[in-house]
């Protein structure tokens, strides 16, 4: 991490910046006290209690949240975009797979908890597709983040590929559902995360059934050294 010189003067958009991350950081703080009262307690559950439990007052939850639903969405949002950003990210060594085997080994290593924070979120997913038959909004909330994660993949896939646009369009819905089959299918049981039943060896299987049908993923990954933007 850089550090700016001692001369320099924190400039507006630094200082909006360091805003911003804690309003994310606040967010994530109350999705997450959230999650754990949905999974603990269900539909049952009041934004009020919500906020008390996050240490912060009503008005505040109101201002970043418009219902006890939307709560959960930056939890969740992390969990399926971190996979996103690891499939746009560089490709290591000198042979890239191809976009196919990115794809599902992107899919793994989201889905493969690397540590008690990782494992403890996704405990705490399993909670909230528990809830979710009572609550349908919180169910909505669910779908709609994987809309938007699935969205994000397509302009992804269309650079690693050069696919038309259905093909993309078609890739990005094959992995995406994928992922999200994969956790709700592990969530509807009792299997550890880590186990064979677990959610990293569901969504592989998933991915490969799939996307079996899409020759446009076979293709290497574009190496970035030689890329044009």
């Amino acid at each position: 991490m850089s550090t700016a010189p001692r001369t320099a003067p924190p400039t507006r958009s630094a200082r909006l910046s360091l805003t911003e991350r804690r309003k994310a950081e606040t967010q994530l703080e109350i999705a997450r006290t959230a999650a754990a009262l949905f999974a603990e307690r269900g539909a049952g559950v009041t934004a009020e209690e919500i906020a008390r439990a996050a240490g912060v007052a009503p008005r505040t939850f109101y201002r970043y949240f418009r219902t006890k639903e939307d709560a959960v969405a930056p939890l969740l949002a992390v969990g399926v975009r971190r996979w996103i950003d690891d499939l746009a990210g560089p490709a290591a060594g000198p042979h890239p797979p191809s976009v196919r085997e990115a794809l599902e080994r992107a899919a793994r290593r989201a889905l493969t908890p690397a540590g008690p924070e990782a494992e403890e979120a996704l405990r705490w997913t399993r909670g909230l597709l528990r809830a979710m038959p009572g609550d349908p909004a919180l169910r909505a909330v669910w779908h709609r983040v994987h809309h938007e994660s699935e969205e994000a993949l397509i302009p992804v896939l269309a650079r690693l590929t050069g696919a038309g646009p259905l093909a993309v369009r078609l890739a990005a819905a094959a992995a995406n559902t994928a992922l999200r089959v994969a956790v709700e299918v592990w969530a509807a049981g009792d299997e550890p995360a880590d186990g064979p039943q677990g959610p990293a060896e569901l969504v592989t299987r998933g991915m490969r059934a799939l996307t079996a049908g899409l020759p446009e993923l076979n293709g290497r990954r574009p190496d970035p050294a030689t890329r044009r933007d």
